[in-house]
């Protein structure tokens, strides 16, 4: 049953600043790790490589202050009703990658963090200001920072392959509703 304000429309998907959320963060996340994986083919220490990931870090910063935004208001808002409800083996499998995206949502640009503070990089935010460094400048640090980064990287790429794949299946094999959940509404009639 719709609340007052809200279409019967409204009672199945996540509400506007959700959606808005996930789609700004996923534009922000693929353009991060195609920026980075461009970066890691350009030479060190030159030119664009330099000026990519400075981007590149401006961007992963500000994934990881989207973040408890993007948790806070998903714990406000909570999760639309489903139609027809998923199995109870899908919607555990679905919580885990959700959960699993967030933790490596958080855990990829902390790692970039450490590598670029440890390292001694700054830590700029689309030139308008750089972001304090709270590590001290250490070698091994910024080693262990980085290798954390790359790995979480992959991971990142895996899990959203496999979110993807999954989207797919619910829209062209399923055909239920679970796309519809986080796409825009449409107006009906007209």
């Amino acid at each position: 049953m719709a609340r007052a304000g809200e279409t019967d429309a409204d009672t199945y998907t996540y509400d506007r600043a959700q959606r808005g959320f996930h789609w700004l963060m996923a534009v922000l996340i693929l353009v991060g790790l195609a920026l980075g994986i461009y970066a890691a083919w350009q030479v060190p220490g030159t030119s664009p490589r330099r000026e990519i990931l400075d981007i590149h870090k401006s961007i992963g910063l500000t994934v990881l202050l989207l973040l408890p935004l993007r948790v806070v208001w998903r714990l406000i808002a909570g999760e639309p009703a489903y139609r027809a409800p998923p199995s109870r083996s899908a919607h555990l499998a679905a919580k885990a990658a959700h959960l699993t995206l967030y933790a490596l949502m958080l855990l990829l640009p902390v790692s970039g963090y450490v590598y670029s503070a440890a390292g001694g990089y700054g830590l700029p935010w689309f030139g308008l200001f750089s972001f304090p460094r709270l590590v001290p400048v250490d070698k091994a640090l910024s080693a262990s920072g980085y290798t954390a980064h790359y790995w979480i990287a992959w991971g990142v790429g895996i899990v959203l392959g496999l979110h993807v794949l999954a989207v797919a299946w619910h829209a062209w094999i399923r055909r239920d509703e679970v796309m519809g959940r986080m796409w825009p509404r449409r107006a009906v009639g007209g």
